[in-house]
């Protein structure tokens, strides 16, 4: 059985403000190299696999963009 995401972004709704990737412990969000239909850099992850699903950084996001899932 596949692992279910562990965090997931509303890509279009995200400003690229960052304060995710700062507060991420194990540094797994990045900032896209393509832009959204509001012209911002949007946060993804590349390697679900290593989140923990701590949420801190949907804790952080001030434009509640991002969900966490815990298995």
């Amino acid at each position: 059985m596949e692992k279910q995401k562990s965090v997931v972004f509303d890509f279009e709704r995200c400003k690229g403000c960052e304060l995710c990737t700062a507060v991420c412990p194990v540094n797994i969000i990045s900032m896209s190299e393509e832009i959204n239909s509001q012209g911002y850099h949007y946060a993804e992850v590349k390697e679900q696999d290593q989140c923990i699903s701590c949420a801190m950084c949907a804790t952080m996001c001030p434009d509640v963009v991002i969900k966490v899932y815990k298995e």
